[in-house]
């Protein structure tokens, strides 16, 4: 297999450090590139939606919460890792396109809702899939067997890690 960068990398440090092992740098570099790479396409995918990563992630919070596509916006927060301030940001952006409403809790007169429209569902449902497009050809580089043993791996890995 041919050398790539995070091989360059290393192999400066086993000059300069022969006595450090840098596996775990390999890896990491190697998940690191992966994700941003992945990151930029999925973001060049999700803008022909008019969305980007953020927006999609709101947008498929609310999808995968089921019928009738709805949480608080506090629920959405908790659930993407925002600020409060950050979250109005997306849901404002997204209400402006048209893409989900908010509109009074009729169980707490202080809370808010937060919906999927119908075209709401359809950018998402559309972008989801045109995602996982990208997504897929890039695993493609691996046999089934080898993609489902990374997923096994890297799920052990994450799991130590946190």
């Amino acid at each position: 297999m041919d050398a790539d960068a995070v091989d360059a990398i290393t192999g400066q440090w086993a000059v300069e450090r022969p006595e450090i092992d840098t596996l775990a740098m390999a890896v990491f570099g190697r998940v690191y590139r992966i994700a941003r790479a992945m990151g930029d396409r999925m973001e060049a995918e999700y803008l022909r939606y008019g969305i980007g990563r953020g927006e999609f992630d709101v947008l498929g919070t609310l999808r995968r919460a089921g019928a009738p596509y709805t949480l608080s916006p506090r629920e959405l927060s908790a659930t993407l890792m925002l600020t409060t301030g950050g979250m109005t940001g997306r849901l404002d952006k997204l209400e402006r396109a048209g893409l989900l409403v908010r509109a009074p809790d009729p169980h707490d007169r202080r809370g808010l809702r937060v919906s999927l429209t119908e075209r709401g569902i359809t950018v998402v449902d559309e972008a989801l899939v045109a995602g996982l497009a990208v997504q897929q050809a890039a695993l493609s580089a691996l046999e089934p067997d080898e993609a489902e043993a990374l997923d096994a791996l890297l799920r052990r890995l994450l799991a130590a890690s946190q």
